[in-house]
């Protein structure tokens, strides 16, 4: 497995492999890996001949009140289960390679980046998508694989992509969770052993949305229904509570007719968490 601290080394392994005619794939990640992580890389192993993986705590993503000084980091411990994995190179960046003095550039998708997430955490996405556009560069992977429980992160990327012609196939990677339905997330370490088993409450209500949605109800009964359900358990502070069209992210308004995207941001203590679930009422086909 080659590790590579600097754009040139990267680029440099990426020549090699392309010399031998590989697929790349490529995996961004934030580091402080779990299950979710390796389950990308999996499906980037399956499918690929080769699979690069990036450890960057992007700065650029944090907002001034936000956790980048706490963000979870093991390094050692994330390049041993990545060469278990069979990676073939890491690129594991410092904040100053990624960043150069005096840059001026992003990269933005205004509307999409502006909503739900994007109003809670302003110009937290316009950081995720120059960040990932610089690995897209450094890199140029075939494909590129995130998770779903990022939802919205998910359709900003692929519309970035859209717009700017990467020509990069990006795979979207079903959420992966803990025995209890807990979304796997880095963040899930900083919970309290109290606030750990009531952030389950996420999980519960949104099988319940799941239920319910089949039946076709408005979407505002939904998201009444899942707000009630979430302010059931006392140690959850819902922040946002979102019904979207699955494709589109527009507000879906009216009864449920198409697959739709619950989407949720709750606090638990000083702990964001966020979770979704794509519903479809009955007798609609769930592409997702």
């Amino acid at each position: 497995m080659r590790l590579c601290r600097t754009r040139e080394d990267m680029r440099t392994a990426v020549r090699s492999f392309r010399a031998e005619g590989a697929f790349v794939g490529l995996v961004p990640t934030m580091g402080y890996l779990h299950e979710g992580h390796m389950e990308l890389v999996r499906r980037a192993r399956a499918g690929c001949d080769r699979v690069v993986v990036s450890i960057f705590v992007n700065p650029a993503q944090f907002g001034p009140a936000e956790d980048l000084a706490t963000y979870p980091r093991n390094e050692e411990r994330d390049l041993r289960l990545l060469k278990d994995a069979g990676v073939d190179a890491v690129f594991l960046p410092e904040a100053g390679e990624m960043y150069r003095p005096g840059a001026q550039t992003v990269v933005e998708v205004k509307n999409l980046s502006r909503i739900l997430m994007g109003r809670l955490r302003p110009g937290h996405f316009r950081g995720v998508t120059t960040v990932v556009a610089k690995l897209f560069n450094i890199v140029t992977p075939d494909r590129a694989y995130f998770g779903e429980k990022d939802y919205q992160q998910l359709q900003v990327i692929r519309r970035m992509v859209e717009d700017l012609d990467y020509g990069i196939d990006i795979v979207g990677v079903p959420t992966r969770r803990a025995p209890d339905g807990l979304a796997l997330s880095s963040r899930n370490v900083r919970l309290s052993a109290e606030d750990r088993a009531a952030a389950t409450i996420l999980n519960r209500a949104l099988n319940e949305a799941e239920e319910h949605a089949r039946t076709g109800p408005s979407a505002a009964a939904l998201r009444t229904m899942l707000r009630d359900r979430i302010k059931s358990e006392p140690r959850a502070d819902p922040r946002s509570v979102d019904i979207r069209d699955a494709e589109t992210l527009a507000p879906v308004r009216g009864p449920l007719a198409r697959p739709a995207v619950i989407l949720l941001a709750v606090r638990f203590g000083d702990v964001l968490l966020i979770d979704q679930r794509v519903v479809t009422p009955q007798g609609e086909p769930d592409e997702h």
